[in-house]
């Protein structure tokens, strides 16, 4: 059985030093929480975390793919890592991009799911190759770019690998859901 305690704190004013500090609880705010236990543990690296905040928010809410379309590969990756911390926060911000009880359910299924649009299948089928090979098929990567330019295809990719490391990230550290 894997121990659901946190192998690190998440830490506090002493351990996030003050600038890392304001950046969590700015966060948490946004979030709802009193504590974003993802920036509160992520912080106590110092200027690591604020550089790897600076990628990870370039790619969202920062990326040029709508954000409809970043939602559904970040839950989809979730999902295939079973990683609820990054289910339970992307929910919330899913909805507010448009994700439905409804594509929730469709998203559990994947991209053989009845429903979706050409262009989400695709994307969906990157996502689910991504994980599981780390690597896309010359079918997958031919449809996915008949709906996305270099640039889009580039960032689906970044994307993809970036919230699959952070669910790894997460579950390695077992950093524990927000209250």
């Amino acid at each position: 059985m894997v121990s659901t305690k946190p192998r690190i704190e998440p830490g506090r004013l002493r351990e996030l030093g003050p600038v890392n500090w304001t950046i969590w609880q700015v966060i948490s705010r946004a979030a709802g929480t009193a504590d974003a236990h993802l920036f509160s543990t992520l912080g106590r690296t110092g200027g690591l975390f604020r550089g790897w905040l600076h990628y990870s928010g370039r790619l969202m809410p920062g990326g040029r793919l709508p954000r409809y379309e970043t939602e559904l590969a970040i839950l989809r990756v979730a999902h295939l890592r079973r990683c609820e911390y990054e289910t339970d926060h992307h929910i919330r911000l899913g909805k507010r991009a448009g994700v439905t009880p409804e594509i929730l359910d469709r998203l559990r299924t994947g991209p053989e799911a009845p429903g979706w649009s050409p262009k989400e299948r695709a994307l969906l089928t990157a996502v689910d190759q991504l994980v599981e090979t780390r690597d896309l098929d010359d079918a997958s990567w031919s449809d996915l770019a008949t709906h996305y330019d270099e640039r889009r295809l580039i960032e689906i990719v970044l994307l993809v690998n970036q919230y699959e490391g952070l669910a790894s990230t997460i579950g390695t550290l077992r950093i524990q859901t927000d209250h």
